[in-house]
Protein backbone atom coordinates (compact mmCIF):
# COMPACT_ATOMS: atom_id res chain seq x y z
CA UNK A 1 0.00 0.00 0.00
CA UNK A 2 1.70 3.29 -1.17
CA UNK A 3 2.08 6.12 1.45
CA UNK A 4 3.45 9.03 2.26
CA UNK A 5 6.06 10.32 4.96
CA UNK A 6 5.03 13.62 6.01
CA UNK A 7 6.40 15.18 8.88
CA UNK A 8 4.68 14.36 11.96
CA UNK A 9 5.54 15.65 14.87
CA UNK A 10 5.81 12.90 18.11
CA UNK A 11 2.49 11.46 19.29
CA UNK A 12 4.40 12.34 22.51
CA UNK A 13 4.89 15.99 22.08
CA UNK A 14 2.75 18.10 24.80
CA UNK A 15 2.96 21.60 23.11
CA UNK A 16 2.01 19.94 20.01
CA UNK A 17 -1.02 18.15 21.34
CA UNK A 18 -1.81 21.16 23.58
CA UNK A 19 -2.09 23.41 19.66
CA UNK A 20 -4.35 20.62 18.57
CA UNK A 21 -7.26 20.83 21.15
CA UNK A 22 -7.18 24.14 21.79
CA UNK A 23 -8.16 24.67 17.96
CA UNK A 24 -10.61 21.79 18.70
CA UNK A 25 -12.06 23.47 21.28
CA UNK A 26 -12.32 27.08 19.95
CA UNK A 27 -14.08 25.48 17.05
CA UNK A 28 -15.97 23.09 18.13
CA UNK A 29 -19.30 24.59 17.60
CA UNK A 30 -18.50 24.09 13.34
CA UNK A 31 -17.12 20.39 14.28
CA UNK A 32 -20.49 19.98 16.66
CA UNK A 33 -22.69 21.23 13.79
CA UNK A 34 -20.54 19.03 11.18
CA UNK A 35 -21.11 16.05 12.96
CA UNK A 36 -25.29 16.69 13.49
CA UNK A 37 -26.09 17.44 9.67
CA UNK A 38 -23.63 14.51 8.67
CA UNK A 39 -25.66 12.06 11.08
CA UNK A 40 -29.13 13.86 10.13
CA UNK A 41 -28.50 13.51 6.49
CA UNK A 42 -27.05 9.62 6.95
CA UNK A 43 -30.23 8.70 9.24
CA UNK A 44 -32.19 10.52 6.48
CA UNK A 45 -30.74 8.81 3.71
CA UNK A 46 -30.93 5.17 4.73
CA UNK A 47 -32.67 3.77 2.12
CA UNK A 48 -29.52 5.17 -0.27
CA UNK A 49 -27.71 1.66 0.88
CA UNK A 50 -25.11 3.36 2.18
CA UNK A 51 -23.79 1.55 5.54
CA UNK A 52 -23.07 4.28 8.45
CA UNK A 53 -20.04 1.78 9.46
CA UNK A 54 -18.67 1.97 6.08
CA UNK A 55 -18.83 5.46 6.23
CA UNK A 56 -16.83 5.97 9.12
CA UNK A 57 -13.30 4.32 7.68
CA UNK A 58 -13.82 6.22 4.18
CA UNK A 59 -13.96 9.24 5.85
CA UNK A 60 -11.18 8.82 7.88
CA UNK A 61 -9.57 7.59 4.84
CA UNK A 62 -9.84 10.68 3.44
CA UNK A 63 -8.85 13.05 6.17
CA UNK A 64 -5.44 10.60 6.24
CA UNK A 65 -5.35 11.50 2.15
CA UNK A 66 -5.75 15.46 2.72
CA UNK A 67 -2.66 15.80 5.79
CA UNK A 68 -0.74 13.47 3.54
CA UNK A 69 0.42 10.21 6.22
CA UNK A 70 -1.82 7.82 3.89
CA UNK A 71 -2.52 8.79 -0.07
CA UNK A 72 -5.88 7.50 -1.15
CA UNK A 73 -7.16 9.36 -4.29
CA UNK A 74 -10.36 6.91 -4.41
CA UNK A 75 -11.09 7.23 -0.78
CA UNK A 76 -10.37 11.17 -1.29
CA UNK A 77 -13.13 11.18 -4.43
CA UNK A 78 -15.23 8.64 -3.57
CA UNK A 79 -16.35 10.77 -0.20
CA UNK A 80 -18.07 13.20 -1.91
CA UNK A 81 -19.70 12.06 -4.26
CA UNK A 82 -21.73 9.56 -1.76
CA UNK A 83 -25.44 9.74 -2.09
CA UNK A 84 -26.42 11.73 0.84
CA UNK A 85 -23.00 13.30 1.89
CA UNK A 86 -23.06 16.94 2.48
CA UNK A 87 -20.06 18.93 1.30
CA UNK A 88 -20.96 21.35 3.60
CA UNK A 89 -20.91 18.72 6.72
CA UNK A 90 -17.22 17.27 5.40
CA UNK A 91 -15.79 20.42 5.65
CA UNK A 92 -17.13 21.37 9.20
CA UNK A 93 -16.56 18.58 10.78
CA UNK A 94 -12.98 18.03 9.37
CA UNK A 95 -12.21 21.77 8.48
CA UNK A 96 -11.09 22.33 11.90
CA UNK A 97 -9.35 19.14 12.49
CA UNK A 98 -6.84 19.79 9.31
CA UNK A 99 -6.13 23.74 10.84
CA UNK A 100 -5.54 22.12 14.05
CA UNK A 101 -2.84 19.52 12.09
CA UNK A 102 -1.32 22.67 10.04
CA UNK A 103 -0.50 24.04 13.16
CA UNK A 104 0.58 21.87 15.25
CA UNK A 105 1.61 18.61 13.49
CA UNK A 106 -0.28 16.59 15.33
CA UNK A 107 -2.48 13.51 14.45
CA UNK A 108 -5.15 12.33 17.14
CA UNK A 109 -5.07 8.24 17.76
CA UNK A 110 -8.42 8.08 15.55
CA UNK A 111 -6.73 8.82 12.35
CA UNK A 112 -2.89 7.90 12.78
CA UNK A 113 -0.99 5.95 10.57
CA UNK A 114 0.67 3.63 10.45
CA UNK A 115 -1.18 2.88 13.88
CA UNK A 116 0.85 2.38 17.59
CA UNK A 117 0.10 1.28 20.75
CA UNK A 118 -3.04 0.04 22.48
CA UNK A 119 -6.03 -1.04 20.12
CA UNK A 120 -9.08 0.59 21.71
CA UNK A 121 -13.03 1.47 20.50
CA UNK A 122 -12.36 4.67 19.66
CA UNK A 123 -9.32 3.93 17.53
CA UNK A 124 -9.53 0.76 16.14
CA UNK A 125 -10.86 1.65 12.77
CA UNK A 126 -7.33 3.44 12.38
CA UNK A 127 -5.52 0.33 13.89
CA UNK A 128 -6.85 -2.40 11.94
CA UNK A 129 -6.31 -0.17 8.71
CA UNK A 130 -3.00 -0.26 9.31
CA UNK A 131 -2.79 -3.83 10.63
CA UNK A 132 -5.08 -4.67 7.29
CA UNK A 133 -2.89 -3.13 5.06
CA UNK A 134 0.16 -4.81 6.31
CA UNK A 135 -1.32 -8.12 5.52
CA UNK A 136 -2.10 -6.83 2.26
CA UNK A 137 1.90 -5.92 1.68
CA UNK A 138 2.81 -9.28 3.25
CA UNK A 139 0.48 -11.38 1.68
CA UNK A 140 -0.29 -10.28 -2.06
CA UNK A 141 2.69 -10.31 -4.03
CA UNK A 142 2.79 -14.48 -4.04
CA UNK A 143 -0.99 -15.31 -4.47
CA UNK A 144 -3.10 -15.25 -7.82
CA UNK A 145 -6.42 -13.86 -5.87
CA UNK A 146 -7.45 -11.05 -4.09
CA UNK A 147 -11.05 -11.00 -2.61
CA UNK A 148 -12.62 -8.68 -0.26
CA UNK A 149 -15.59 -9.56 1.59
CA UNK A 150 -18.04 -7.11 2.77
CA UNK A 151 -16.13 -4.71 0.86
CA UNK A 152 -18.23 -1.71 1.23
CA UNK A 153 -16.00 1.87 0.17
CA UNK A 154 -12.93 -0.01 0.04
CA UNK A 155 -10.32 0.60 -1.91
CA UNK A 156 -7.50 -1.56 -2.02
CA UNK A 157 -8.71 -3.14 -4.46
CA UNK A 158 -9.14 -0.30 -6.61
CA UNK A 159 -5.25 1.01 -5.65
CA UNK A 160 -3.48 -1.36 -6.86
CA UNK A 161 -0.56 -1.30 -9.63
CA UNK A 162 -2.22 -2.29 -12.81
CA UNK A 163 0.85 -4.55 -13.51
CA UNK A 164 -0.14 -6.72 -10.63
CA UNK A 165 -0.63 -10.03 -12.02
CA UNK A 166 -3.49 -10.74 -9.28
CA UNK A 167 -7.01 -11.03 -10.03
CA UNK A 168 -9.31 -9.07 -7.16
CA UNK A 169 -13.20 -9.56 -6.68
CA UNK A 170 -15.48 -7.27 -4.22
CA UNK A 171 -18.36 -9.25 -2.81
CA UNK A 172 -21.02 -7.54 -0.85
CA UNK A 173 -24.58 -6.93 -0.82
CA UNK A 174 -26.22 -6.00 -4.55
CA UNK A 175 -27.67 -2.71 -3.11
CA UNK A 176 -23.83 -2.17 -1.21
CA UNK A 177 -22.24 -2.41 -4.71
CA UNK A 178 -25.16 -0.90 -7.18
CA UNK A 179 -24.13 2.14 -4.88
CA UNK A 180 -20.12 1.87 -5.03
CA UNK A 181 -20.25 1.33 -8.85
CA UNK A 182 -22.52 4.14 -9.22
CA UNK A 183 -20.60 6.33 -6.73
CA UNK A 184 -17.29 5.44 -8.77
CA UNK A 185 -18.40 6.33 -11.54
CA UNK A 186 -19.60 10.02 -10.61
CA UNK A 187 -15.96 10.67 -8.85
CA UNK A 188 -14.33 9.09 -11.92
CA UNK A 189 -12.42 6.25 -10.27
CA UNK A 190 -11.42 3.85 -13.00
CA UNK A 191 -12.38 0.17 -11.41
CA UNK A 192 -10.89 -1.79 -14.00
CA UNK A 193 -9.64 -4.78 -12.92
CA UNK A 194 -11.73 -5.42 -9.79
CA UNK A 195 -14.86 -8.01 -10.35
CA UNK A 196 -18.18 -6.80 -8.36
CA UNK A 197 -19.85 -9.74 -7.10
CA UNK A 198 -23.11 -9.21 -5.54
CA UNK A 199 -24.36 -11.26 -3.18
CA UNK A 200 -25.99 -11.53 0.79
CA UNK A 201 -23.92 -13.17 3.66
CA UNK A 202 -26.27 -14.76 5.54
CA UNK A 203 -29.36 -15.12 2.53
CA UNK A 204 -27.26 -16.25 -0.20
CA UNK A 205 -24.35 -18.66 -1.53
CA UNK A 206 -22.24 -15.51 -1.79
CA UNK A 207 -19.09 -18.35 -2.80
CA UNK A 208 -21.15 -20.00 -5.47
CA UNK A 209 -21.41 -16.59 -7.03
CA UNK A 210 -17.94 -15.85 -6.79
CA UNK A 211 -16.65 -18.91 -8.33
CA UNK A 212 -19.37 -18.28 -11.33
CA UNK A 213 -17.40 -14.44 -11.62
CA UNK A 214 -14.46 -16.59 -12.05
CA UNK A 215 -12.97 -17.37 -9.10
CA UNK A 216 -10.53 -20.41 -9.02
CA UNK A 217 -10.77 -22.27 -5.24
CA UNK A 218 -8.02 -24.15 -6.68
CA UNK A 219 -5.47 -21.38 -6.11
CA UNK A 220 -3.67 -19.40 -3.09
CA UNK A 221 -6.06 -16.24 -1.94
CA UNK A 222 -5.80 -13.62 0.21
CA UNK A 223 -9.25 -12.95 1.79
CA UNK A 224 -9.78 -9.72 3.89
CA UNK A 225 -13.39 -9.37 6.20
CA UNK A 226 -13.09 -6.27 7.22
CA UNK A 227 -15.72 -4.62 9.93
CA UNK A 228 -18.57 -7.11 9.08
CA UNK A 229 -18.57 -10.65 11.42
CA UNK A 230 -20.03 -8.13 14.28
CA UNK A 231 -23.45 -7.64 11.61
CA UNK A 232 -23.65 -11.44 10.98
CA UNK A 233 -25.36 -13.89 12.68
CA UNK A 234 -23.58 -16.40 13.52
CA UNK A 235 -24.10 -19.13 10.98
CA UNK A 236 -23.13 -16.64 8.08
CA UNK A 237 -19.50 -15.97 10.25
CA UNK A 238 -18.95 -19.94 10.73
CA UNK A 239 -20.56 -20.53 7.00
CA UNK A 240 -18.24 -18.43 5.36
CA UNK A 241 -15.05 -19.29 7.54
CA UNK A 242 -15.77 -22.75 6.69
CA UNK A 243 -16.31 -22.09 3.13
CA UNK A 244 -12.85 -20.07 3.41
CA UNK A 245 -11.56 -23.65 4.86
CA UNK A 246 -12.26 -25.10 1.39
CA UNK A 247 -9.75 -22.95 -0.62
CA UNK A 248 -6.39 -23.81 -1.81
CA UNK A 249 -3.81 -24.42 1.11
CA UNK A 250 -1.92 -21.03 2.17
CA UNK A 251 -4.99 -19.05 1.61
CA UNK A 252 -5.03 -16.71 4.30
CA UNK A 253 -7.66 -14.54 5.58
CA UNK A 254 -7.88 -11.39 7.65
CA UNK A 255 -10.38 -10.29 9.70
CA UNK A 256 -11.65 -8.27 12.45
CA UNK A 257 -14.02 -9.42 15.10
CA UNK A 258 -15.64 -8.44 18.60
CA UNK A 259 -16.23 -10.44 22.11
CA UNK A 260 -19.03 -11.17 23.64
CA UNK A 261 -17.81 -8.87 25.75
CA UNK A 262 -19.21 -5.81 23.65
CA UNK A 263 -22.57 -7.91 22.89
CA UNK A 264 -23.92 -8.37 26.99
CA UNK A 265 -21.40 -5.80 29.04
CA UNK A 266 -23.60 -3.98 31.43
CA UNK A 267 -21.51 -0.58 31.05
CA UNK A 268 -23.10 2.38 30.25
CA UNK A 269 -20.78 2.73 26.88
CA UNK A 270 -21.17 -0.75 25.95
CA UNK A 271 -24.75 -0.13 25.78
CA UNK A 272 -24.43 2.98 24.36
CA UNK A 273 -22.72 1.73 21.11
CA UNK A 274 -24.94 -0.98 20.86
CA UNK A 275 -28.30 1.32 21.00
CA UNK A 276 -26.57 3.21 18.54
CA UNK A 277 -26.22 0.83 16.06
CA UNK A 278 -29.11 -1.00 16.53
CA UNK A 279 -30.81 2.60 15.36
CA UNK A 280 -28.71 3.02 12.50
CA UNK A 281 -30.05 -0.36 11.48
CA UNK A 282 -26.50 -2.36 11.95
CA UNK A 283 -27.43 -4.15 15.13
CA UNK A 284 -24.35 -6.29 16.76
CA UNK A 285 -25.06 -9.79 16.37
CA UNK A 286 -21.88 -12.29 16.69
CA UNK A 287 -18.58 -11.97 19.21
CA UNK A 288 -15.98 -14.61 20.08
CA UNK A 289 -16.04 -15.61 23.69
CA UNK A 290 -14.74 -13.13 25.89
CA UNK A 291 -13.14 -15.83 28.19
CA UNK A 292 -9.34 -14.79 29.25
CA UNK A 293 -7.46 -15.89 27.59
CA UNK A 294 -9.34 -14.46 24.21
CA UNK A 295 -6.62 -15.86 21.83
CA UNK A 296 -7.21 -19.39 23.13
CA UNK A 297 -10.89 -18.89 21.95
CA UNK A 298 -10.71 -17.50 19.49
CA UNK A 299 -7.69 -20.42 17.93
CA UNK A 300 -10.55 -22.89 19.09
CA UNK A 301 -13.21 -21.49 17.07
CA UNK A 302 -11.08 -21.22 13.99
CA UNK A 303 -10.05 -24.67 14.27
CA UNK A 304 -13.64 -26.04 14.63
CA UNK A 305 -14.00 -24.34 11.16
CA UNK A 306 -10.73 -25.54 9.72
CA UNK A 307 -8.62 -22.58 10.22
CA UNK A 308 -5.24 -22.16 11.72
CA UNK A 309 -5.09 -19.13 13.87
CA UNK A 310 -1.37 -17.21 12.79
CA UNK A 311 -1.58 -13.48 14.48
CA UNK A 312 -3.65 -12.03 16.52
CA UNK A 313 -4.12 -8.37 17.92
CA UNK A 314 -6.18 -7.56 20.92
CA UNK A 315 -9.12 -4.97 21.24
CA UNK A 316 -8.44 -3.20 24.59
CA UNK A 317 -6.59 -4.55 27.00
CA UNK A 318 -7.11 -8.37 28.44
CA UNK A 319 -6.35 -9.53 32.18
CA UNK A 320 -6.79 -11.95 34.03
CA UNK A 321 -10.21 -9.82 35.42
CA UNK A 322 -10.29 -7.34 32.21
CA UNK A 323 -11.59 -8.80 29.33
CA UNK A 324 -10.55 -8.25 25.80
CA UNK A 325 -13.05 -6.06 23.96
CA UNK A 326 -12.48 -7.63 20.22
CA UNK A 327 -9.24 -8.18 18.32
CA UNK A 328 -8.19 -8.48 14.45
CA UNK A 329 -6.64 -12.26 13.12
CA UNK A 330 -4.90 -13.99 10.44
CA UNK A 331 -5.44 -17.25 9.83
CA UNK A 332 -4.35 -19.75 7.52
CA UNK A 333 -5.94 -22.64 5.48
CA UNK A 334 -5.56 -25.82 7.24
CA UNK A 335 -2.86 -27.80 5.46
CA UNK A 336 -0.69 -24.93 4.63
CA UNK A 337 1.85 -22.61 5.98
CA UNK A 338 0.61 -19.35 5.05
CA UNK A 339 2.21 -17.64 1.85
CA UNK A 340 5.09 -15.63 2.78
CA UNK A 341 7.21 -13.02 0.35
CA UNK A 342 10.64 -13.76 -0.37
Amino acid sequence: MTKSDPKVVSRRDPIAVVIFYMVCVLLFPAILAGYLLWVGKLYAGRRSGVSGTAQGPLSARWFQHRIGIRRDEPAHRMLMALPGISPLAVWLLFGPLLLAYRLSGYVPPAFQYPFEGEITLNNQVSARQTLYDAAVDRYLPNVAQFVILGAGFDTRALRLPKHRPVRSFEVDTPKTLAVKQEVLKRAGVDPMGVTFVAADFEKEDWFYRLVEAGFDPDQPTLFLWEGVTPYLDRAAVEDTLRTIAGTAPGSVIAFDYFTTEVLESPSLHLRLVRAMLQAGGEPLKFGIDSTPPSSERLAEFLRSCGLTLLEQRTLGKETARKRALGGFALAVVAGGSGVEHG
